[in-house]
């Protein structure tokens, strides 16, 4: 039995061998071929030109602390208790990265995506507390064109490497709202002002619970308050956000 083992997985590299050389893999972002052997989607050099938040950052908020007081976190609701960001956006290739992932087919670049996200640190009460993982909702005509949320792929990916719960059905959008891409900060919180409502039996599960909400993007962060401020008024006690991409303020430092 043991050779038979051997021998199924010496073909199966045989096998990848030859796919490889067959069909080599690209670099979803760079369309550079990606050594044999590596299961990566993105190569590391395209990681490696994606801009980290520098440090240090604000403990609360995990922006880059450039002056004495952090005016980040007075874009965050009280009822956030943390929130993080892995890169910049934009800036170098997250920016790419990101497309590849919405607009590109590449929704598997989520797991390493995720990886990264997976590895910022927090306040030790949130590692403690999180209770659930859970994305922030896609309209639902968005989701059938796009045929997936990319959100939810991250906040899978995060949950299992995290061990805690994943949540998709306890909040929804009720409302279709226009693109925020093109708004100001301002008409942006309009935009998403009621835009999401606790979906029927979320109460319960809600009650008292730490959710760690999950989206791709960070701006003004008027599309993750809204929907926290739903998640709150449902019977979360607190909510932490984390993000692959931030959209750096004025004054912040690109390294």
């Amino acid at each position: 039995m043991p050779d038979a083992r051997a021998a199924i997985a010496a073909a199966r590299t045989l096998a990848h061998g030859a796919l490889d050389l067959l069909l080599p893999r690209c670099c979803a972002v760079c369309e550079r071929p990606i050594g044999a052997g590596r299961a990566a989607l993105v190569c590391g050099q395209c990681w490696a030109r994606a801009h980290e938040l520098p440090y240090p950052r604000c403990d609360r908020c995990g922006h880059p602390q450039t002056r004495p007081a952090c005016g980040w976190c007075d874009q965050l609701p009280p009822f956030v208790r943390a929130a993080r960001s892995a890169y910049w956006i934009p800036g170098g290739t997250a920016s790419a990265i990101v497309h590849a992932l919405k607009y590109g087919g590449w929704s598997a670049v989520a797991e390493e995506m995720a990886n990264r996200m997976a590895r910022l640190a927090w306040p030790r009460d949130v590692v403690a507390e999180r209770s659930m993982v859970m994305p922030v909702p896609l309209a639902p005509e968005r989701e059938r064109e796009r045929g997936f949320n990319q959100s939810a792929l991250l906040a899978r990916a995060l949950a299992s490497r995290w061990r805690v719960p994943f949540a998709i059905d306890c909040i929804a959008r009720a409302r279709a709202t226009e693109t925020q891409t093109r708004l100001t900060p301002e008409q942006r919180r309009r935009n998403v002002s009621g835009a999401f409502c606790a979906t029927a039996g979320a109460l319960e599960r809600l009650r008292g619970a730490h959710v760690v909400l999950v989206d791709d993007v960070i701006t003004t962060g008027a599309t993750l308050s809204a929907c926290a401020a739903t998640l709150f008024e449902s019977g979360a006690r607190i909510i932490s956000l984390v993000t692959f991409g931030r959209a750096p303020a004025a004054g912040d430092r690109a390294s």
